[in-house]
């Protein structure tokens, strides 16, 4: 299967959190909190996406923080933090909604995320992913974490489905 076939597949995008859609960095504040940067234009695809019926799942191993609370605004409302096993929960996910590996996207930055690149079919990874994870993945985003590489992966599934072009569905990001 070629990789425009592997997009046309795509049902359900799954998404780690820090370096994929966070930019990696993160900024302590003198109360301790620490933030994050996020990419609109990632946001107008993830609420396009929904909006047209894919499912959008993020996955972290990191504790909950603000970014759900952005997350929960575009509509997306699986979001689940502190998942120490990121495969566990991607193939029960897969066998609670008997998916075909091949209706799932998932991208990932780091090692932690290299398990669930066996699982599904189309791993993907942004631009400044570690080596190991671009070794790895079959699809490797012209963008960093954080600043459009969400967008991308979207954007090829919705192009390579007919979908894309439906502005008019969402009114802000």
């Amino acid at each position: 299967m070629n990789l425009l076939q592997r997009f046309q597949k795509i049902k359900v995008f799954i998404f780690d959190v820090d370096g994929v859609l966070t930019n990696g960095d993160l900024l302590i504040l003198e109360s301790g909190e620490m933030a994050r940067v996020m990419n609109v234009k990632d946001g107008y695809a993830l609420q396009l996406a929904l909006t047209l019926d894919y499912s959008i799942v993020v996955v972290s191993g990191s504790a909950p923080s603000a970014v759900q609370q952005r997350l929960n605004r575009l509509g997306i409302r699986e979001v689940h933090f502190e998942i120490r096993d990121k495969k566990g929960f991607v193939l029960q996910l897969m066998n609670d909604r008997n998916l075909d590996p091949d209706e799932v996207l998932f991208m990932g930055d780091d090692v932690p995320d290299l398990p669930v690149f066996d699982v599904v079919g189309l791993p993907a990874c942004p631009a400044d992913a570690v080596s190991e994870v671009q070794q790895k993945a079959r699809f490797i985003s012209g963008f960093n974490g954080g600043r459009g590489c969400v967008r991308e992966v979207i954007e090829k599934v919705l192009r390579s489905n007919g979908h894309w072009g439906n502005e008019s569905l969402i009114a802000s990001t």
